[in-house]
């Protein structure tokens, strides 16, 4: 899961690679935890939500714990390549970033909690690296699926740099931008800290808490 400091820099969308029409590859039916669909159709009334916070493995692991989530998967997006592989993504030429989506239930846990997990979760101010992961694939983004969503997201950004910003951090750099398409990424990505639980995660927060959900 390590990247090389030479892939800091997004690759030019004339240099990326082209991909390809069609997913190479099969995902799981079925979440290896939750026991829900990876894919849609999901039940209606659920909402998405889209983050990217380094390394996908723990990143995952943080959502499908949460009450309310009914589904998780890992994936990449926000690049040029269509239907890219883990390899490809890893070269640094199809401008992607790992991230998560999960899928929950608005009645049971609210977008603002999600993105107090989000915040708390990792560094949102290390630009295109999380810890040892150095890239641009483990940059920080919340890929918005709405207006609503999109407001939110600048808001809680907003009040956690201040806190950031009194606890001696530098400004945050994470992405807010409407969500691309997710391209799910293979079978052995999807929940791999519990089919391998001591498996390598890269993911630490500042220790500062977010303040979301907690101003009108």
């Amino acid at each position: 899961m390590f990247g090389r400091p030479d892939k800091v820099r997004m690759v030019d969308p004339a240099a990326a690679l082209p991909g390809r029409a069609v997913r190479p590859f099969s995902v799981p039916y079925r979440h290896f935890v939750l026991d829900a669909t990876l894919e849609p159709p999901f039940p209606a009334g659920y909402e998405r939500a889209v983050f990217g916070m380094g390394c996908f493995w723990g990143a995952e692991r943080m959502f499908w714990r949460l009450a309310g989530v009914h589904s998780t998967a890992v994936g990449y997006a926000g690049g040029y390549t269509p239907n890219p592989t883990y390899e490809e993504v890893c070269s640094g030429r199809t401008g992607h970033s790992e991230v998560l989506l999960a899928v929950f239930d608005p009645g049971r846990i609210a977008y603002t909690d999600l993105l107090r997990v989000f915040w708390e979760g990792h560094d949102p101010t290390q630009g295109m690296r999380q810890g040892n992961d150095i890239g641009t694939q483990y940059r920080s983004v919340i890929h918005t699926a709405d207006a609503a969503q999109q407001a939110a997201a600048l808001r809680s950004a907003e009040l956690f740099g201040e806190r950031l910003a009194a606890a001696g951090f530098g400004a945050i750099t994470t992405e807010v931008v409407p969500a691309p398409e997710f391209f799910y990424a293979e079978d052995y990505h999807q929940q791999y800290l519990a089919k391998n639980p001591n498996g390598y995660c890269g993911i630490g927060g500042t220790g500062v808490s977010c303040p979301v959900g907690l101003d009108a």
